[in-house]
């Protein structure tokens, strides 16, 4: 059976105890399944990055993902479209640079 191309969508997201971001969660949670039909969560990743300053910080993350029904390379303008959106309303929620958004193609079978 051939592969089916596909873009998924993945949000990594700061494991902090404030409301901000259990809410957040939870709005990408209902955007992903209302909008591609479900996605999944993983709690509890272990994640560094270096500050703006060059510091070293351990994070705590949530990653949250969906697979779309678009192929990557043919509805490439309409995911990244997607992608900056959504971007745009995290930062918003959140005020937050160390969120990280990422769509790759992935492959499914039929």
């Amino acid at each position: 059976m051939p592969l089916l191309e596909r873009a998924r969508v993945e949000v990594y997201l700061p494991d902090l105890p404030r409301a901000a971001y259990y809410n957040l969660l939870a709005e990408l949670t209902q955007e992903f399944t209302y909008t591609f039909g479900g996605c999944t969560i993983i709690h509890g990743l272990d994640g560094s990055y270096l500050s703006e300053a060059g510091s070293l910080i351990q994070d705590r993350i949530n990653l949250i993902y969906t697979n779309t029904p678009y192929a990557f390379e043919a509805n490439f303008e309409t995911i990244s479209t997607y992608a900056d959106k959504l971007k745009a309303a995290v930062n918003t929620a959140l005020e937050e640079e160390t969120v990280l958004i990422a769509v790759l193609r992935v492959y499914h079978s039929q």
